[in-house]
């Protein structure tokens, strides 16, 4: 069986402790466990103090198959940001603008350019969900069509090329590929009315607030149906017709995925076959897990998590 294990974003003593808790051990020279695989949900880099040495373990880990992963949006952002445009040298596909260099800094100052450039190789390995074994695994938003469009469009530009990131990053002329690795590596959002914003984690203007897709706009507010907790997030009615939701059925398989920076309370499921493992480690929070046995209707008895150390 799987433990699925959120968000590290560069807390290695978490992660090593959170293991160890598990019945991990590193005898044979990285962590495994006799009869379980741990399952991480994306985002190792950028933020904590300790980058080089997370990915030292969770690397091992998954060559090994000790371990699997999806691919998170900061392994999504760091190869478009280390991915030179063709025929424009200096320019990449991420722009190294000071808010994309701020986010990524951590990685650049722990991280030799030789050393980063391969694990932006090995980023490129890392499946964008999974499914198998009666779970699914994604790092933002499991939508069937967005992530058939990526792995469509992977096996078209043979992996994350210049020609697959030239459609999956322009904004300007946004594609269907495109909006797919929005929705599935960054979450689905809506835009708040009337030029409304508020600031996000990081003290950023954010005129869209990510929205709980795996529950039906129908009725809800904007402050009811979305994530963030930080900020003034206006009253309004959700307008479901432009929504375009496909709220997760309750029949689906189990679905675990990150990227939401949950801090209030102990972990908790989201609905019975819905459960966030992104407990805000890099913000003072937990580095969650989730135990999961093979079954259908979540536990809350099967969550662990251990407290952020910084």
């Amino acid at each position: 069986m799987y433990d699925l294990i959120g968000d590290i974003h560069g807390h290695a003593d978490e992660l090593t402790e959170l293991l160890r808790r598990l019945g991990y051990n590193d005898r044979q020279g990285y962590f495994s466990h006799p009869s379980r695989k741990a399952f991480f949900v994306g985002d190792f880099i950028d933020r904590g103090l300790q980058i080089r040495e997370v990915l030292h373990i969770v690397r091992p880990m998954i060559d090994q198959r000790a371990a699997f992963a999806v691919m998170g949006n900061h392994e999504f952002n760091a190869i478009a940001y280390h991915t030179e445009i063709p025929g424009s040298p200096g320019q990449h596909f991420r722009e190294h603008s000071s808010k994309n260099k701020n986010q990524h800094e951590a990685t650049l100052n722990q991280l030799q350019p030789k050393e980063l450039a391969e694990f932006v190789e090995w980023f490129k390995s890392l499946p964008v969900a999974w499914e198998r074994d009666g779970l699914r695994v994604v790092h933002a938003c499991w939508d069937r069509e967005g992530i058939d469009t990526i792995e469509a469009g992977l096996a078209k530009f043979g992996g994350f090329s210049p020609d697959f990131l030239r459609e999956a990053t322009i904004k300007d002329r946004p594609t269907k590929l495109y909006q797919a690795v929005e929705d599935v590596l960054k979450g689905k959002e809506a835009k708040l009315p009337g030029g409304a914003f508020f600031l996000d984690k990081d003290g950023n203007k954010r005129h869209d607030v990510r929205v709980r897709w795996y529950e039906s706009p129908e009725g809800r507010t904007i402050r009811e149906y979305a994530f963030e907790t930080e900020g003034k997030i206006p009253e309004d009615l959700i307008p479901t017709e432009t929504m375009g939701a496909k709220p997760y059925p309750s029949t689906a398989l189990p679905v675990f995925f990150g990227h939401y920076w949950l801090r209030e309370g102990p972990p908790e499921i989201l609905a019975p076959n819905v459960a966030c493992v992104d407990y805000s480690v890099a913000k003072g929070g937990m580095l969650c897990a989730y135990r999961w046995n093979g079954e259908q209707q979540l536990s809350n008895r099967n969550f662990e998590a251990i407290k952020s150390r910084y």
